[in-house]
């Protein structure tokens, strides 16, 4: 099927196929005809499957056919997002779809000065992609009204609720005109997410293109056991790989991330940390090293990485492995995007065993173990023993050979 097929009208055709854009994905087949009936919808879908064209392309479509630029535009469309990153590419999106359209597009978000982004809003704007707390203070002092909104997003929306946006959210949402199309958008479906979307979308239809929680299928998966302690010396390990040309690195706090990037640099490793205490500009300024590969590796949290969307990206690292198994889902998604090769290794220390069960009951599936590496785990907190061990003949090399060993023969620790 090609975007055409579509029914989408010829400037925005025009901008998808300058932006390299042919096949549109599952996603964006299921959910772009149905926005533009004007209903309200729950989409589902992994991250890197093309959820922002999905919901930019036909909002482009339906406010092009009302324009009415003989004076101050009003904002008519709200996006909203969880992170800096996210809200930024959302409307790099936008921009770059609806550059024939005619329609403006800006962003707003914290951590930075709010005179650029008052500057735009008194000029009005037709769309506007925001995160949760720059959004509201805007409207606490008057720059930003939403009661001609028409078209009404929320991204991510599980990600909103674990970032404890959800009061934000609400707030938003009693702001909002009764009459709008409202559009909800997450990757995974947990029941909170579910009763949050009750409360704003009106006799939805659900898209759901991939098992709720479910991860790439593309993406290689793998454990290391790992003391605490041998982190670090087993990640300068596996980065004596000349295969991992760039590499996403997962920790749980900002020290953490602090912390790797340190030890990678003493090595001679060049890293960068992003995370919610860096200065938007070094935010950015990190991200555009690591996409142009002058940074080897990014070191990032769980809420700075959500809008990290970095092309031919194959290797996710999970240093410390999350507490929410979604969490998970999340990481192992910044690989293997657009149908790309992906690889995700996870180091697992003795405390964090918990853990990587719920996320193997998350997603149905048993991550592969590599046994034979320097570090092995000295288990102090043992878990009950399997029934079976794996004989030392089926122990896999390395997790860059390509025939690793089959799900049948794993064994549990």
């Amino acid at each position: 099927m090609l975007f055409e097929s579509l029914n989408i009208i010829e400037p925005i055709l025009k901008s998808i196929k300058e932006e390299g854009y042919i096949t549109p994905t599952p996603i964006q087949v299921q959910a772009i005809p149905i926005i533009l009936k004007g209903v309200d919808l729950i989409g589902c879908a992994q991250t890197g499957t093309g959820k922002t064209a999905a919901f930019a392309v036909p909002i482009l479509q339906l406010l092009s056919a009302n324009k009415s630029f003989d004076k101050k535009r009003k904002i008519r469309s709200l996006i909203v997002t969880p992170t800096r990153e996210l809200a930024i590419q959302i409307e790099e999106s936008f921009n770059a779809y609806g550059r024939y359209t005619g329609l403006t597009c800006t962003v707003v978000f914290g951590g930075v000065n709010q005179n650029p982004q008052t500057n735009i809003l008194r000029q009005g704007v037709d769309i506007l992609v925001a995160t949760p707390g720059r959004l509201l203070d805007l409207m606490n002092q008057g720059y930003i009204s939403l009661k001609d909104i028409e078209i009404f997003v929320l991204d991510e929306a599980d990600r909103m609720l674990d970032m404890g946006f959800i009061h934000d959210v609400r707030r938003i949402i009693a702001a909002l005109p009764q009459k709008r199309q409202s559009l909800f958008f997450s990757a995974t479906m947990p029941p909170e997410i579910v009763k949050l979307a009750g409360t704003i979308v009106y006799k939805p239809v659900k898209v759901e293109v991939t098992p709720s929680a479910s991860t790439v299928d593309i993406v290689n998966q793998f454990v290391y056991f790992v003391d605490k302690g041998n982190k670090n010396a087993l990640l300068l390990d596996l980065l004596k790989d000349t295969k991992i040309k760039t590499a996403l690195v997962f920790t749980r706090t900002k020290f953490g991330a602090d912390k790797v990037v340190k030890v990678l640099n003493k090595k001679n490793i060049t890293a960068e940390a992003i995370h919610g205490n860096k200065a938007q500009n070094a935010r950015q300024r990190a991200l555009s090293s690591f996409k142009a590969q002058t940074t080897r590796v990014l070191v990032a949290t769980d809420i700075a990485a959500r809008g990290i969307d970095v092309d031919d990206l194959e290797y996710v690292i999970n240093y410390e492995i999350p507490n929410i198994s979604e969490t998970y889902v999340h990481r192992i998604g910044r690989t293997g995007r657009a149908g790309a090769n992906g690889t995700a290794i996870s180091f697992c220390d003795a405390e964090e065993k918990e853990y990587l069960r719920d996320i193997e009951k998350l997603i149905t599936k048993r991550i592969t173990i590599i046994e034979d590496h320097q570090y092995p785990l000295i288990d102090n907190n043992p878990v009950k023993a399997p029934k079976q061990q794996r004989g030392a003949h089926n122990r896999p090399r390395s997790f860059t050979q390509k025939a690793l060993v089959p799900d049948r023969r794993n064994s549990r620790r």
